[in-house]
This record gives C-alpha cells, sequence and structure tokens, in this order.
C-alpha cells in the first residue's frame, strides 16, 4: 500500500510540474515521474509476498521476480539519458526562452503598462491626431 501511495504522490506531483511553463520544472516533473512510473514497474514484481531473489531456496513461488527489476535498472538509464537530452536543449534554448514572467509589476490586465498622465481617454499626453511637432494631422480638426 506504501509502495502504491508514493508512486501515486510522485506521479501527481510530476503532472503538476510538466503542466509549469518553465522548462527547468517540465525537467523535474519528468525526472518524478519517471521514479513513479519505476515504482509502478517495481510493485508489479510482488515485492510485498516475496522473498530476495538470491538464497538458499530458489523455488519460484517464494523468490522475486528477477524481470521487473530489470525492467527498472533499464528505466532508470533511459530516463536518465532523456533528462541530460532535455538539460541540454534547455541550456542551449535558454536564450530563446520566453517563458519567464517578464511583465512589469505595473502593468494592466491586457500586459500593457499605462503613463500616469493617461487620463480616462487612454491617451498618452498628446492629442491623438497631432504629430510629435505639435501640429494637426490631416483631416483632423484641432480644439
Amino acid at each position: 500500500m506504501t509502495l502504491a501511495l508514493t508512486a501515486g504522490l510522485l506521479i501527481a506531483g510530476a503532472v503538476y510540474l510538466i503542466l509549469q511553463r518553465e522548462m527547468f520544472r517540465v525537467i523535474l516533473g519528468f525526472i518524478l515521474f519517471s521514479h513513479g512510473a519505476n515504482l509502478i514497474l517495481f510493485a508489479a514484481g510482488g515485492t510485498s509476498q516475496r522473498a530476495e531473489p538470491i538464497g538458499g531456496d530458489l523455488d519460484p513461488a517464494t523468490v522475486a521476480d528477477p524481470l521487473p527489476q530489470a525492467f527498472v535498472l533499464t528505466a532508470i538509464v533511459i530516463a536518465f539519458s532523456i533528462t541530460i537530452v532535455m538539460l541540454m536543449l534547455a541550456v542551449a534554448g535558454r536564450r530563446a526562452d520566453d517563458t519567464h514572467d517578464s511583465i512589469p509589476d505595473d502593468a494592466d490586465d491586457d500586459g500593457s503598462a499605462e503613463d500616469a498622465d493617461d487620463g480616462d481617454t487612454g491617451r498618452a499626453g498628446a492629442d491623438a491626431g497631432a504629430d510629435p511637432g505639435g501640429a494637426p494631422a490631416q483631416g483632423v480638426q484641432p480644439r
């Protein structure tokens, strides 16, 4: 029962981390997921009702099945190599990574920061139809 609860907690934590935006958290989620899957494979060998695989009596009904243990060892090696590849991709793509929140604290919900002198009109200081020199644009009547 403890093995099943531990595997469930690891996989639940992995799902939470994989759904995050940052690549490092996704990699940590993958690591947790691989550990949870290893525990599930190890539990498939019937660890609670069998003895150790090496001993005096080699009766197949009493000793542990070595096949799930071999699967777990293979899964550990595969998960380690995939983790290294993911870390290398994260380091190589770090410059082009836009998953970090770079929105300033004073930004609106749409991501744009308004100036303090905007008022209720949403205009930034100057009239909407005026050019930077102060002359009204063509077709716009001055006030």
